[in-house]
């Protein structure tokens, strides 16, 4: 028998009491009206878009000038593909098994997309592909400026670099890449697959361009202040400008101290980038001098840094200099035309630029390496554009000029008809004392 406690009984009720009040107070209608608010409280607010450039105001001289470079795009790397976040990825049983990364989580050199740490060099081959020699990736990128999708050439799959500097293409899409430390420069097919090279003469090759009609390759090599020429299809050397041997010493027309970069224009005329010298060279097609220009100064119109160098389809030089962080534009007399840039990571704006390249269809495309990579796109107005689009200005004004003196004869025509308000006409005019 079990000796039942009058204290344990009143522990029990106690005990029920307290339940009890737990139950009414779980399904009281607060306690539900809470349940329902919970959600609510969970739901985050939507992020608001972020507000977007718009890239036809960015040209080059500012309204009411009429422009005559504006901004288009620009390219940063490899797609990433920034959808495929929120994919589940996919296992295999043996990475279930061993708790390893999915196939999907594993990076290799194949797969990774890689982004533009130190551009330099750049061409555009005859689908307007844009080719980029990144000296810190130590790839050269191919982008379809179209589309955006980009594909690699290498260093240890499709070929060997050390430090590419310079990237020049024929009209069969041969690509021709300078390399310092290896001292050569390497030649690939249409498809990207080394099919020569040419060592002969070269120590530390820098900047390239090739005269299709000519069949030349011109090889600019900084450390011997030389610009070597190539027959283009045999690779064979030709003849040299300038002197080698003199440790960057010498200044007179003709010759060079630490040239980096060079350009050709459509009579197959040749500048260089005399860096040392702060100045531009120009030489005729048999490698002649012709005429130089620049000063070295910190302000715009001098130079402090040349690098990179190009020639548009009129004519006109455009010179990068990477410690002004500007593209000058000169004439052939060293006249300064225009510029643009200046230090900064805006749009339209330079960090450390390097290369520069023109092509067919007037892009101008210019590489910068600080603090990381980019590439920005311009369109250049050509002479004749401009031509037009001024007389399409002055015909617009003419006849908006023309519509105004209608307006005004219009206008005079019906005061004419009206009766005169001898009250408001007399009113302007003074009592005759």
């Amino acid at each position: 028998m079990f000796n039942v406690h009058p204290t344990s009984i009143r522990g029990c009720k106690t005990a029920l009491a307290l339940i009890a009040v737990l139950v009414l107070a779980l399904v009281s209608p607060v306690a539900v009206q809470a349940k329902k608010k919970k959600p609510a409280a969970t739901t985050q607010k939507k992020a608001e878009p972020r507000p977007q450039v718009d890239l036809s105001k960015l040209v080059w001289p500012e309204p009411p000038n009429l422009p005559r470079i504006k901004y288009t795009n620009y390219f940063a790397g490899m797609k990433i593909d920034y959808a495929a976040e929120g994919k589940k990825p996919t296992q295999s049983w043996m990475d279930r098994l061993a708790g390893g990364q999915t196939q999907d989580e594993k990076v290799t050199n194949r797969n990774f997309p890689f982004q533009l740490l130190g551009p330099y060099g750049m061409a555009v081959d005859s689908k307007n592909r844009l080719y980029v020699a990144d000296q810190k990736v130590g790839a050269i990128f191919v982008f379809n400026t179209e589309t955006r999708d980009s594909e690699l050439i290498r260093n240890g799959f499709e070929a060997h670099f050390a430090m590419i500097n310079a990237i020049a293409i024929d009209d069969n899409d041969r690509v021709f890449v300078s390399d310092g430390k290896l001292g050569k420069v390497l030649v690939f097919d249409a498809n990207h697959k080394v099919e020569a090279q040419i060592n002969e003469g070269l120590v530390d090759p820098l900047g390239l361009a090739i005269d299709t009609e000519r069949r030349l390759l011109y090889v600019v090599d900084t450390k011997q202040d030389v610009v070597l020429v190539y027959d283009a299809d045999s690779l064979k050397p030709l003849r040299k400008i300038g002197t080698p041997g003199k440790k960057h010493t010498l200044t007179g027309p003709g010759e060079f101290s630490l040239p980096t970069n060079i350009a050709l224009d459509k009579e197959g005329n040749v500048y260089v980038t005399d860096s040392l010298n702060f100045r531009i060279e120009i030489f005729d097609a048999e490698g002649q001098f012709l005429s130089q220009f620049g000063q070295h100064c910190d302000a715009i119109g001098c130079f402090e840094r040349p690098k990179g160098i190009a020639v548009d389809s009129d004519g006109h030089i455009w010179v990068v200099d990477t410690g002004l962080a500007l593209v000058e534009i000169y004439n052939r007399d060293g006249e300064l035309l225009a510029y643009v840039g200046g230090p900064g990571r805006s749009l339209g704006r330079f960090n450390d630029p390097m290369g520069i390249v023109i092509d067919k269809n007037n892009r101008v495309f210019v590489s910068e390496q600080y603090p990381w990579g980019r590439v920005q796109q311009f369109r250049y107005i050509t002479d004749a554009e401009s031509a037009q689009m001024k007389a399409e200005r002055e015909k617009s004004a003419g006849a908006a000029q023309k519509d105004g003196e209608k307006d005004k004869v219009q206008d005079r025509g019906q005061d004419q008809g009206k009766p005169k308000d001898n009250a408001q006409l007399d009113a302007q005019i003074p009592p005759v004392q």
